[in-house]
């Protein structure tokens, strides 16, 4: 990472620099190990060095081999990539895919991957995914190449400048069309998996809001845009199943009540597809987007042609 100091940034120090650019105390001090870790014009400095105009920083932010995880096994698949620069790539993962590795799967997830994907370019990985997606939900996965810009998007997700878009079906008509969904989420009791919709201050409850508008309603089932923003696990299936219209396929959250229907028997997952992912970096905005997979697409194209006026 090199950067041409400007009028903006001269008379700072390295580590104000740092700072400012919302570079953690864990990285600086990993820079600093480095013989190449941070250097100006070329030559090794310490993070006291007082920047000027015209000089050339550079930030080793790039893995080395010794960084990667032994244990992420390179598997070769074909991968929708969607965006890929110098600090980011993103990806259109598939439903039935894990993002990451755990119990049961080891090497089919879009960790692996994507580790194949840069260990065949000779290019050392380290998986930092900024967003996670369900195993059987579709869509857009940002995943950082680097330290710094890993730190960046953290910041930038917590302060909301990350807004994440996703594309439902729900049983039944939801009401009202269009608005929020703001109920605490916590953990269900006696499991580590499932969340429910709690009362505030509840113990383990944590503030979820989503705010969502209807595209589509047919005989029995509605097609949704919606947001979360709040990042909770689970979330918007919780939601939508606290609102009395649970997402299509969901076998986690769908509700004794809710009649079985023919969509259910046209999905074998949860119908929920992660559509586009929008960042503002302050000087640009980067708009990042995903088709709906095809067996979305087939449902949603049926419900349109149950639609009544209402």
């Amino acid at each position: 990472m090199k950067i041409l100091i400007n009028e903006e940034y001269a008379g700072l120090t390295i580590k104000e620099w740092l700072y400012k650019n919302h570079i953690s105390r864990g990285l600086i001090t990993h820079l600093k190990k480095r013989a190449d870790g941070i250097t100006v014009n070329g030559e090794h400095v310490t993070v006291r060095y007082v920047l000027k105009i015209g000089d050339t920083l550079s930030i080793a932010a790039d893995d080395r081999r010794e960084d990667e995880n032994e244990l992420l096994v390179p598997t070769k698949m074909e991968l929708d990539i969607l965006y890929e620069d110098e600090d980011i790539v993103a990806v259109n993962k598939p439903f039935g895919m894990a993002t990451h590795p755990s119990l049961g799967h080891f090497e089919d997830t879009l960790a692996n991957g994507l580790a194949y994907y840069y260990s065949s370019r000779g290019i050392p990985f380290v998986f930092r995914a900024v967003n996670r997606l369900d195993r059987d939900t579709s869509g857009v996965v940002l995943v950082a190449k680097n330290r710094i810009a890993a730190a960046n998007l953290t910041t930038l997700m917590q302060s909301g400048k990350i807004r994440k878009q996703y594309i439902a079906v729900l049983n039944g008509k939801i009401e009202p069309s269009e608005g929020e969904i703001n109920a605490p989420i916590k953990r269900q009791e006696g499991t580590i998996l499932l969340r429910e919709v709690c009362c505030d201050g509840a113990d383990g409850s944590k503030p979820a809001l989503t705010v969502y508008k209807t595209l589509l309603r047919g005989s029995d089932a509605s097609v949704v845009q919606a947001e979360p923003v709040t990042g909770r696990t689970h979330q918007l299936r919780v939601h939508f199943a606290h609102m009395g219209c649970p997402i299509v396929g969901d076998g986690f959250y769908g509700t004794a009540e809710t009649t079985p229907t023919e969509h259910d028997k046209r999905m074998t997952r949860q119908a929920l597809h992660a559509s586009s992912l929008k960042i503002d970096f302050g000087d640009r905005v980067l708009n990042i987007t995903a088709d709906l997979p095809c067996d979305m697409a087939e449902l949603k194209s049926f419900i349109e042609g149950t639609c009544t006026r209402d």
